[in-house]
C-alpha cells in the first residue's frame, strides 16, 4: 500500500522542548526540539497484518501507550525539526513494511570448495617451509 507524508498527519502529534547542546543563549530560550508521536493503531492507512509488522519491527521506538516516537533536534528551527522528524517517520515506516523474500539455502559450488582446499594446502606448505631445524648442527 502506498501512502504519503500528508496521509500520516492526522495521526501525528508533536511536542516541542528545548534542545540541548551547543548554541549559547539561543538554545536556552527557544524550543526547537521536535518530538513526533504517531498512533499507527488508529490509522486506517494500514491493514491489520501491516500494523502487526510495524509493531514487530519498530518495537524499540514504541512508547508505553503504543505509539511510535521520533525525535529530531539537529536544526535550529522548530519547523525544520518537525519536517525532519516527519521524513524520518516516513522512511522507517516504508522500511518496516518491506517484506523480505525467504532465503533459499544453497550449497557452495564444487569449484569454490576445491579453491578453498587448495588455498589451505598452499598456506600449510608455506608454514612448513618456515619451519627450520635451528638447533641441530
Amino acid at each position: 500500500m502506498i501512502f504519503s507524508r500528508e496521509d500520516l498527519l492526522p495521526y501525528i502529534s508533536f511536542k516541542t522542548s528545548r534542545s540541548g547542546g551547543k548554541g549559547g543563549q539561543h538554545v536556552n530560550k527557544v524550543s526547537s526540539k521536535a518530538e513526533l508521536n504517531f498512533d499507527f493503531h488508529s490509522a486506517d492507512l494500514f491493514t491489520e497484518e501491516q500494523k502487526e509488522r510495524i509493531a514487530e519491527k519498530l518495537n524499540n521506538r514504541m512508547t508505553a501507550n503504543g505509539s511510535i516516537q521520533v525525535i529530531s533536534d539537529e536544526a535550529r528551527s522548530q519547523l525544520q525539526n518537525k519536517e525532519r522528524a516527519l521524513d524520518k517517520l516516513y522512511v522507517i515506516l516504508r522500511a518496516a513494511l518491506v517484506v523480505q523474500k525467504p532465503r533459499k539455502a544453497t550449497k557452495p559450488h564444487r569449484s569454490a570448495v576445491e579453491q578453498r582446499l587448495l588455498n589451505k594446502q598452499k598456506q600449510a606448505f608455506k608454514k612448513l617451509g618456515r619451519k627450520g631445524n635451528w638447533g641441530a648442527e
